[in-house]
C-alpha cells in the first residue's frame, strides 16, 4: 500500500527537484499509511469474525437438517476445523467463536463500527466482554455511550470510561450489589516458593485504596531519605507486614509515622439528601469507581482522611494563587489530580496520584499557579513535553482539556477525566433600548 516515487525525468536541471517537491507535497506522509493500514486490519479482523460466526451458523443448520441435535458436538467440530486451518490453538478459535457470535447476535451495532474501523479490535473486545456481564436490562442503555467512547478514546482511556458508565447505569442497584458483595470478604494465605507466602484479603474497594495509599505514601516517606536499598515495592511490603504485625508504627522513621489514609471521595450534593431525586449520578471514589449512596453519606460525615469534592459551583475551593508562589498549595495540587484523574498525556493510563504537576505555560515565562495552568504528567510524559519537540495549549472554554500538537503537526486532545465550573465575570451591558 506504499506508494513508489516517481521515476526521475530524464531532463536535467531545477525540473526533477520541482516534480519530487510537488509530489511529496501532496504524497500522504508515513503516518498517514500506518493509518491506513490498520484501518484495513481492523476490517479484516471484523470480517475474520463475521466468518466464523457464519461457519457455525451454516454447521448447525446442516447439523439440524440431517437430524443432529448435539449442538456442543457440532460446535466443537467446527472449532477443531478452525483451528486446523488456521494453524492456531483450539482454545483461540473457541474465542473467535464466541467473539463472532456476541456481535453477530447481541451486539450488532458494535459490530458494524468495528467493522468499518471506527473503533479497534481491542476496543470492542472490551466493549464485548464488559456488556455481557451487564444485566440485559441495562444493555440498551450502554451500548450507545459505549460505542461513542470507542470511537473517541484510547483503548486505556474508554476501559475506565466504559466501566465508570456501566456503574452509573447500574448505580440503582449498587447498594443491594455491594451488601451481597459484602458476604464474600475474607483473607486468603497462598504459599509460594523460597519460604515466601501471598497473603491476599477481599475487602472493600474504598477500604483497600485507603490502605495501599496509606502504605504506598509511607514507602515514599522511607524512600526519600535516601540511603535505602529496598526498591519502593519491597518497602510497601515490609510497611504493611509491620503495621499488621505490631499494630503499630513505632518502628519507622519520624518521617513515615503519622500517615494517614487519603481516599477522595466526590458526591453530586443533591445525593446527600434523604429524599434525592431517583436516577442522580452515583457518588465516585477515585482510582475505586462509584459506591452506594449511603456509603457515601457515611464518608461525607466529617471522619478525618477523606477529600470531600461537592459537585456544585459555590464550593469555595481555591483555584489559584497566580504569581505569588510557584509550588501549588495541597488543596489546589489536589484539586488538579482530582479534576483529570489520570497522566494528561494522550492514552496514558497512569493514575494522577503519581504524577508531577506542570505548569503550562512555564513559571519563568510568566504562567501563573492556578487551576487553568496546571495539569498532572507522569514523569515520562512531563520529559516529552519539555524536550520532546511536542507543545502543550489549553482547549479554551473546555473545562481543563488540553491539546498536544506532535512534532509532525498533528492534534491530539486529551479531556479531564471531571470538569470543574470555570466562574467568569459577567459581561457589561448598556442601558436599555
Amino acid at each position: 500500500m506504499f506508494v513508489d516515487a516517481p521515476a526521475p525525468c530524464d531532463s536535467q536541471g531545477s525540473g526533477d527537484h520541482d516534480v519530487a517537491g510537488a509530489y511529496m507535497a501532496f504524497a500522504p506522509d508515513t503516518l498517514d499509511h500506518l493509518i491506513e493500514l490498520a484501518d484495513v486490519a481492523t476490517m479484516q479482523a471484523a470480517q475474520r469474525l463475521i466468518g466464523a460466526d457464519l461457519l457455525r451458523r451454516e454447521a448447525l443448520a446442516d447439523a439440524a437438517r440431517l437430524g443432529r441435535t448435539l449442538t456442543e458436538v457440532v460446535e466443537r467440530s467446527v472449532r477443531l476445523e478452525i483451528a486446523a486451518a488456521l494453524r492456531i490453538t483450539e482454545g483461540e478459535a473457541g474465542g473467535m467463536l464466541a467473539m463472532g457470535e456476541a456481535l453477530v447476535d447481541r451486539y450488532p451495532a458494535v459490530l458494524n463500527s468495528f467493522a468499518a474501523a471506527r473503533m479497534t479490535e481491542r476496543h470492542a473486545r472490551a466493549l464485548v466482554e464488559a456488556l455481557d456481564v451487564v444485566e440485559p436490562e441495562f444493555r440498551a442503555q450502554v451500548v450507545p455511550a459505549a460505542i461513542e467512547l470507542a470511537e473517541t478514546l484510547p483503548v486505556g482511556s474508554f476501559s475506565r470510561r466504559l466501566r465508570t458508565l456501566i456503574e452509573t447505569v447500574r448505580a440503582q442497584t449498587l447498594t443491594e450489589r455491594h451488601e451481597q458483595a459484602l458476604q464474600r470478604r475474607r483473607v486468603v494465605l497462598q504459599p509460594d516458593h523460597d519460604g515466601m507466602a501471598w497473603i491476599m484479603a477481599l475487602v472493600p474497594a474504598v477500604e483497600a485504596q485507603a490502605i495501599w495509599g496509606r502504605a504506598t505514601t509511607m514507602a515514599k516517606a522511607i524512600l526519600a531519605r535516601g540511603g535505602e536499598s529496598r526498591t519502593l515495592d519491597q518497602i510497601r511490603a515490609d510497611v504493611v507486614a509491620d503495621l499488621l504485625i505490631e499494630g503499630e508504627n513505632a518502628m519507622h522513621p519520624a518521617e513515615a509515622r503519622g500517615i494517614r489514609a487519603t481516599v477522595a471521595v466526590t458526591v453530586p450534593a443533591l445525593a446527600l439528601l434523604d429524599d434525592a431525586p431517583s436516577g442522580s449520578e452515583p457518588a465516585v471514589v477515585e482510582g475505586v469507581g462509584p459506591i452506594s449512596i449511603e456509603r457515601a453519606r457515611e464518608l461525607c460525615g466529617g471522619a478525618d482522611g477523606w477529600m470531600r469534592v461537592l459537585t456544585h459551583p459555590e464550593t469555595g475551593m481555591v483555584l489559584s494563587v497566580g504569581r505569588d508562589r510557584y509550588r501549588p498549595p495541597p488543596a489546589l495540587r489536589r484539586l488538579v489530580k482530582w479534576r483529570a484523574d489520570r497522566c494528561m498525556a494522550p492514552g496514558c493510563g497512569i493514575p494522577a496520584s503519581r504524577c508531577e504537576i506542570d505548569h503550562r505555560v512555564a513559571w519563568e515565562d510568566g504562567g501563573q499557579t492556578c487551576l487553568g495552568n496546571l495539569n498532572p504528567f507522569c514523569k515520562g510524559h512531563h520529559i516529552v513535553k519539555h524536550h520532546g519537540g511536542w507543545t502543550v495549549r489549553d482547549v479554551g472554554g473546555s473545562y481543563g482539556a488540553v491539546e498536544w500538537t506532535s512534532p509532525a503537526g498533528r492534534r491530539y486532545v486529551v479531556e479531564p477525566e471531571r470538569r470543574v465550573p470555570v466562574f467568569r465575570a459577567p459581561r457589561e451591558t448598556g442601558p436599555p433600548a
